[in-house]
């Protein structure tokens, strides 16, 4: 037995080659015929459909830089989201929802009478609406911004949609956000009333504590409260120094001394009625209350400044969301417009031809060399010849039988 020699790639290819030169007709055949059907249906028998889109922005963040101040203050987080306010994430999810919701599909459909204009011949609604929806297209691009597109055979009619449904999608937007700030004016409304009865209850009851107490500016006061008793301190020890000085010369007898004594007993007695709270009518402090008074004192005082605090914070945001509720602004704001469109999208020519041309031209290699391979074996008397042709024996029993 003679040693076959291995066969490469080359040989391989140029034998292929040689196949289809054999039969050169019929691949003209197979590649030609249906490249033309193609061509055929590509250029007048599929209409084209082209795509109109627009570009838009996302909604800017409405959370005001107040409620930032409100949190810290409270020492929470996320305030907004207890309060009823959204921050710009729910804004984009609400934008998403607007433009993929049911409602603004079925008014295009029913403005344009899309049913007529895509030929719909089936029962239900919700088949229109994923017919529309396949031509319909919402997404992010690399930029973050909104893409929105329509794709349809009239690529003016496609425009016209598109601008109808911005339109349409940013007043939705722009009712959803002042339905927004009504609810929480009318929040903050509430709670703004209620914070000024508590800090005018606050100051009522400040005012009856500094008028019963006398006690009116910790600090200030109780320096003024220590310098006077220093000085009727000096005073007294400079009367008791005078007096021993007099009695040691004159005698306790002397005029001198029983002024002297009197003045003593003047500046002392003036001494321990301060000690005893008695001076408090005109500010001076007892030093044996003042710290349960200063205690008492800043802790109402920080209460108010508290309710304070909150009260002005309250009433920004108030207005706040009263010029929010007023506005009729645009939100989404259009960078690029729809416009008309007319390059077509599909059906894609060059690729349908190109591909076309290579499925046949391999389709037709295989025939080709299939059919000079059974050739082959049929001149060798193989077993495989001995198959093929019981097969084409069974064909042809059932085509004269037919």
């Amino acid at each position: 037995m003679e040693k076959q020699e291995p066969v490469g790639l080359t040989e391989v290819l140029l034998r292929i080659l040689n196949n289809d030169l054999k039969h050169f007709k019929l691949c003209l055949f197979f590649v030609l015929l249906p490249t033309i059907v193609v061509f055929v249906l590509v250029m007048w028998v599929i209409n084209p459909t082209y795509r109109v889109t627009a570009i838009i922005t996302p909604p800017p963040a409405s959370s005001p830089n107040v409620l930032s101040g409100f949190s810290s203050m409270l020492g929470m987080s996320g305030v907004g989201s207890l309060l009823g306010l959204s921050d710009n994430n729910d804004d984009i999810g609400a934008v998403w929802t607007i433009f993929n919701s049911w409602e603004l599909h079925n008014q295009v459909i029913e403005k344009y009478h899309l049913k007529e204009h895509y030929k719909f011949k089936g029962k239900f609604h919700a088949d229109l609406l994923k017919e529309f929806r396949r031509n319909f297209g919402f997404e992010k691009n690399k930029e973050d911004l909104f893409a929105v597109s329509i794709e349809d055979e009239d690529y003016k009619l496609a425009a016209e949609m598109l601008r109808f449904m911005l339109a349409k999608a940013d007043s939705a937007f722009n009712a959803f956000k002042t339905s927004q700030a009504r609810q929480s004016r009318i929040y903050f409304q509430s709670r703004l009333d209620s914070c000024e009865r508590v800090m005018d209850s606050l100051l009522v009851s400040f005012a009856q504590f500094q008028v019963e107490n006398n006690f009116y500016d910790p600090e200030v006061q109780l320096e003024a409260t220590i310098k006077y008793m220093g000085e009727l301190q000096a005073k007294r020890e400079e009367v008791a120094m005078e007096m021993s000085y007099e009695k040691m010369n004159r005698g306790a007898d002397s005029k001198r001394y029983d002024e002297l004594s009197k003045r003593y007993r003047g500046v002392s007695n003036a001494l321990n009625s301060t000690l005893e709270g008695k001076r408090g009518d005109v500010g001076v402090l007892s030093l044996k209350k003042s710290p349960a008074l200063a205690v008492e004192y800043l802790r109402r005082e920080s209460e108010l400044k508290v309710q304070e605090t909150l009260y002005k914070l309250l009433r920004q945001q108030s207005e706040q969301m009263r010029l929010e509720e007023a506005k009729m602004l645009t939100n989404l704001h259009i960078l690029e417009p729809p416009w008309e469109n007319d390059k077509k999208v599909s059906p894609l020519r060059g690729v349908a031809l190109i591909f076309t041309v290579m499925v046949s031209s391999l389709l037709v290699t295989l025939l080709c060399n299939f059919i000079e391979y059974m050739k082959a074996e049929t001149a060798r008397g193989s077993r495989v010849a001995e198959d093929w042709a019981s097969i084409t024996r069974i064909f042809r029993r059932k085509s004269k039988k037919a």
